[in-house]
């Protein structure tokens, strides 16, 4: 009965891992396509330069895939070690992710002060060179959610030391159009119409957060109870 039951539980443990390798294999990819075609695609802080949507899925894969791989190779081989190995990394990243999230909460007013300042002081990058990927981000965002710099249009004024703004300000796009009155650029401040669409699909992020850590507590249940099973098998049969 209780081979019946390892063996049962080290199939499930395969699939289970196998479709968490193949999905970091799908991160990977996504994170490389972008960083290849797009550059450092949606990098919006000056202070992190590095952290790109790019960088950030090509991370999240590559951990993605090494877990995946610790779990699928522990259980087809029925090795205590490295279920003991992928049960300790998914732990730490699931305990690192409580702790972010924990924080997160904690300091959201002096993360939102901190948050601003260095996206203004990323406005002064956007449009020069090697900072494509900023610049992308930014018309990205003014442009589908109609607004205009982090608190207000007149950020981009000490920009550019005029009373300009991007053209991805412009109610109705044209070249140059940022060269014309108020009248004519988004209002909404960037920052807050992010914030508010966040606010509004709040749900989805909760019940992807929410998947995310189902999925995770799910792993680190099957590589222990697999672990405890093959530390039974082997005390019976010594």
């Amino acid at each position: 009965m209780a081979q019946n039951c390892l063996h049962c539980m080290k199939y499930l443990m395969f699939v289970f891992n196998l479709l968490f390798w193949l999905g970091g294999c799908g991160i990977l990819g996504v994170g490389i396509w972008l960083a290849v075609t797009q550059g450092n695609f949606a990098t919006l802080s000056s202070s992190f330069p590095s952290l790109s949507a790019a960088n950030i899925l090509i991370a999240t894969g590559s951990i993605v895939m090494i877990v995946g791989f610790l779990g699928c190779i522990g259980a087809i081989k029925e090795n205590k070690y490295l279920l003991l190995s992928f049960f300790i990394v998914l732990l730490i990243i699931f305990l690192v992710e409580l702790i972010v999230v924990t924080l997160f909460f904690i300091y959201t007013d002096k993360i939102d002060r901190y948050a601003q300042q260095d996206l203004k002081k990323g406005l002064h990058l956007y449009g020069t060179e090697g900072n494509i990927g900023l610049t992308n981000a930014w018309s990205i965002i003014q442009t589908d959610f109609r607004c205009c710099g982090v608190a207000n249009y007149t950020d981009w004024f000490e920009v550019y030391n005029a009373t300009r703004v991007p053209d991805s300000c412009c109610l109705e796009f044209s070249e140059n159009c940022g060269l014309h009155s108020p009248g004519t650029w988004w209002k909404s401040p960037c920052y807050d119409t992010v914030k508010i669409w966040l606010h509004e699909n709040l749900l989805a992020v909760g019940i992807f957060g929410l998947c995310t850590a189902l999925v995770q507590i799910l792993g680190l249940t099957f590589a222990m109870t697999m672990y405890c099973q093959m530390a039974k098998t082997d005390t019976y049969y010594a």
